[in-house]
């Protein structure tokens, strides 16, 4: 009945003159008669696309590795993993995980972070659990699935966005006529555009040279923020906020690129890791820069944990 709602608002002619509706007033009004649901990062596909391109660039000692922590399991299939989980509340706490938010003109060293933890505290955490002696298969394979999804995540431009918008789910727009938001076309809709399954998306754009490899390999979580940062300005020139072809034209060679690099940087992350383990899986020795590989439960953390607190940021 809604849609049925919708359509009929988005065919009737738009009048003008001064009383004429706002494309705001439009969206605000689509918004409440669909009410959204928060969106998630790159969607399932994106994801699975980040997984599909990081197994092509694996190691042999690392496909041994992710194989012992989730058997016959692949990386498209486990990418998704930390956003099926959001149904069980005991892992309400990861919700704030899945992104940084950094003021408008701010920059990562100077933001406030917030003490429940943000992507860039989750990257460094689960690479320490995957590296941590002490950690056990079943918390290694946890952090192997976190690790896979947050990957993706940090490389979605909207996912180290504003908290005013709360990374563009706040931000109303009209996608080929149809009610969405913006961070709602970043996470899924630039890439379902293309009619693509995520394999065939994947084939399509793993093509990086030699150079870039090394090159996208040699850079770090931070560098990795501070370039999704780099594209806001980009997806926020939006016009009268009625997105067609001609920012499909535009925003898709960003997804494409943006993609494509988590992909090459996952499999790179995942040799250096599973380089330095044994046959067993143990790791030979501790990743002691990260200093946040102790093991975890679901349920908290001790004092002083970064994923824990009163402070909780709204879910995306």
């Amino acid at each position: 009945m809604a849609r049925k709602r919708t359509r009929r608002i988005l065919d009737r002619p738009i009048r003008s003159g001064p009383n004429a509706p706002t494309t705001a007033a439009i969206l605000t009004l689509l918004t409440l008669i669909l009410l959204p649901s928060a969106t998630r990062a790159w969607g399932q596909n994106g994801h699975r696309v980040v997984g599909q391109i990081a197994e092509s660039h694996l190691s042999a000692e690392a496909k041994r590795g992710v194989e012992a922590l989730v058997g016959p399991d692949s990386l498209p299939r486990i990418s998704t993993w930390a956003d099926e989980i959001r149904s069980d509340r005991s892992w309400d706490e990861a919700i704030p995980w899945h992104y940084i938010n950094i003021p408008p003109g701010g920059e990562l060293e100077t933001a406030e972070r917030v003490s429940a933890g943000d992507v860039l505290a989750a990257l460094e955490r689960f690479e320490g659990v995957l590296r941590n002696e002490a950690s056990s298969r079943e918390e290694k394979a946890v952090a192997l699935k976190f690790l896979v999804h947050f990957v993706g995540d940090v490389h979605q431009p909207l996912h180290t966005g504003y908290a005013s918008d709360r990374g563009g789910n706040d931000v109303l727009v009209l996608w080929f006529d149809a009610p969405s938001n913006l961070h709602s076309v970043w996470d899924s809709e630039l890439i379902e555009h293309q009619r693509l399954s995520y394999s065939e998306l994947a084939a399509f754009i793993d093509h990086p040279t030699p150079e870039q490899v090394a090159a996208w390999q040699a850079t770090g979580y931070r560098e990795w923020i501070a370039e999704s940062r780099a594209q806001l300005d980009q997806i926020y020139d939006l016009g009268n906020r009625r997105l067609s072809w001609h920012y499909a034209y535009r925003a898709t060679p960003i997804v494409e690129r943006r993609l494509l690099q988590a992909g090459v940087r996952l499999a790179g992350l995942l040799n250096r890791i599973f380089a330095q383990q044994t046959p067993s899986g143990a790791p030979t020795h501790n990743h002691e820069s990260l200093g946040a590989g102790a093991p975890f439960s679901p349920s908290g953390g001790e004092k002083g944990d970064p994923f824990t607190g009163d402070s909780t940021p709204p879910a995306r």
